[in-house]
């Protein structure tokens, strides 16, 4: 019974223990090799490019949320294709025409965005 379990489950841990291994290799291998010589420039804060000039609580402008959840609504969109497209010989015409109807409520949505200039940036 031990030999079974040993012999089924054996792969499993070896490939952990190949990964622990390589990933502390690669640690390890850059800890060794890697120069460090930090200097000023090298711990100073990075803002972008420049110096931070201002409150870290500073309002930001709604346009930065604005553009985030329109980039997670149409993730999402290509997350809902995918198995829409693997499982499209199962689903038949029905799924098809769902997935249509809801391929064109997103365009609407995105032409209304395109239309008030929420897209826009400034």
């Amino acid at each position: 019974m031990l030999d079974t379990m040993l012999g089924n489950y054996f792969p499993i841990l070896l490939f952990v223990f190949i990964g622990l291994i390589v990933g502390v290799l690669c640690l390890a291998a850059g800890w060794f090799l890697a120069p460090n010589n930090p200097d000023d420039e090298k711990l100073s804060a990075y803002e972008c490019g420049f110096g931070a000039f201002e409150d870290a609580r500073m309002k930001f402008d709604v346009r930065y949320y604005l553009i985030a959840i329109l980039f997670i609504l149409f993730d999402l969109e290509i997350a809902f294709l995918f198995p829409w497209a693997v499982a499209l010989k199962e689903i038949g015409w029905f799924g098809f025409v769902a997935m249509l109807m809801f391929l064109g409520l997103l365009t609407v949505g995105f032409i209304y965005e395109w239309a008030k200039g929420a897209l826009e940036w400034d």
